[in-house]
């Protein structure tokens, strides 16, 4: 794979709308994605980008994409941009919306728990581009104000995520409804066998468009691991950061599950008043909103967030992410660890690590070929000998807690044996559905 300089947004063919744009939002590089990205999808054929997140792939799509719309007034859209969850719909919209201010673009984004019947009658006035989940497209399709017979072009964004949610059937289904002549594009962070499959099947000899080896994380960010031995400790580790450690101004704390975010924030929320929020799945629509602007504009110090929820979201500035599980896929580690270190800053992604997560510390450094330094505990640091039901550590005794067996951890980095080699690089792949 050929390294590409980034160059300046003057020396893209951008048309002077769209310079305009770019010009107001204080842009003055293009990242490598949205360089090569550019001509590939200019010139009409199919594509896949392949970067790490936080390097531009929005953009990437987005720019060329607007640069080639034409105006029409006619109601149907012609643009279809397709994501797993909420979160990423507003924020796609939110860059459709920045990119246009200087052009007559009619756009919508439409997702399920919101009213169908406002979303609908937004459709059914016209629209030029539409941003979506899956499940609400096709409710509105069902409905009948939306047609999809117009697509030109259709960008499925974060598809090994949309896949790991089992949007695979509702994903096959809206292919379906398009014409058959149309641009297909596809950009996310990572790849999976599964997603090969939703390749080979509908795209056309697409260009493969790869900036970074899979895999490899931001350089720019530091990783460290603590070995911790359950819940507890973890809490009171991460009550420590923010009593001592002021530099960590905007955290982002990842969880695997709702019931885990709930439960953190239960925990440390009335401990630092005004500072802690969380957003997950079951959390109204409009919380969750208000939730990401208080953490982006810096009224709240932490966000909790599941990887779901966190999915796509772009803040700035984010000092440090907490890992304060660790993932079980590495593609997800990298996802994560990718909301710091954005826009040629550096970040900090602190990983907290129990023991029965340490096999899963050693695949993710075995998939990124390097080791997370793994620090020692701060010498004021609570061990709890009180463990969750969760929790389900192999060595549940005293002998478990030792100081010697934590802070002498060298880490779980080794040269594993062959037989044991093969790491789940995306998303946890699931058989194949017969159409």
């Amino acid at each position: 794979m050929q390294k590409i300089k980034v160059v300046s947004f003057e020396e893209i063919n951008l048309n002077t709308p769209l310079w305009n744009a770019i010009e107001d939002l204080g842009f003055i590089q293009a990242t490598p994605i949205q360089v090569q990205a550019f001509p590939a999808i200019m010139s009409g054929k199919d594509v896949i980008g392949i970067a790490q997140t936080g390097t531009g792939k929005t953009l990437a799509y987005l720019m060329p994409l607007l640069r080639q719309l034409k105006f029409s007034n006619q109601k149907h859209p012609r643009i279809l941009i397709l994501v797993p969850t909420r979160e990423l719909v507003l924020q796609v919209v939110s860059e459709v919306e920045k990119l246009t201010k200087y052009m007559d673009v009619r756009f919508e984004g439409v997702f399920g728990g919101t009213n169908i019947k406002t979303q609908g009658q937004r459709v059914y006035d016209g629209i030029d581009v539409l941003v979506a989940t899956p499940g609400r497209l096709i409710d509105l399709t069902l409905t009948g104000v939306l047609r999809l017979k117009s697509i030109q072009k259709v960008v499925i964004d974060e598809v090994d995520e949309m896949l790991n949610l089992g949007f695979r059937h509702q994903l096959v289904n809206v292919i379906d409804l398009l014409p058959e002549r149309r641009q297909n594009l596809m950009f996310s962070a990572t790849l999976s066998t599964e997603v090969d499959e939703l390749i080979n099947d509908f795209f056309h000899e697409p260009l493969k468009v790869q900036v970074a080896e899979l895999g490899s994380p931001i350089e720019k960010i530091k990783q460290i691991a603590y070995h911790l031995p359950n819940f507890n400790t973890k809490v009171n580790l991460l009550e420590m950061f923010l009593k001592e450690h002021d530099e960590m101004e905007k955290m982002l704390v990842f969880v695997g599950n709702k019931k885990l975010a709930d439960r953190i924030h239960d925990t440390i929320g009335n401990k630092f008043p005004g500072q802690v929020t969380v957003i997950h799945s079951n959390k109204a629509q409009n919380t969750r909103i208000n939730a990401i602007k208080r953490f982006e504009s810096g009224e709240n110090r932490v966000l909790i967030a599941t990887d779901i929820a966190g999915r796509g979201l772009d803040f700035e500035n984010v000092t440090h992410v907490i890992n304060f599980d660790t993932p079980e896929v590495p593609g997800d580690y990298i996802h994560r660890i990718g909301r710091t270190g954005r826009a040629d800053k550096e970040g900090i992604a602190i990983t907290f690590v129990n023991e029965v997560e340490q096999e899963l510390q050693m695949a993710i450094e075995q998939f990124m070929k390097k080791p997370i330094n793994v620090e020692p505990l701060p010498e004021n640091l609570k061990i709890s000998e009180s463990y969750t039901e969760d929790e389900r550590p192999t060595l549940f005794d005293k002998n478990y807690l030792r100081e010697a067996t934590i802070k002498g951890s060298k880490g779980a980095f080794h040269e594993k044996k062959e037989k044991n080699m093969q790491v789940n690089s995306g998303s946890p792949s699931k058989k194949r559905k017969k159409r």
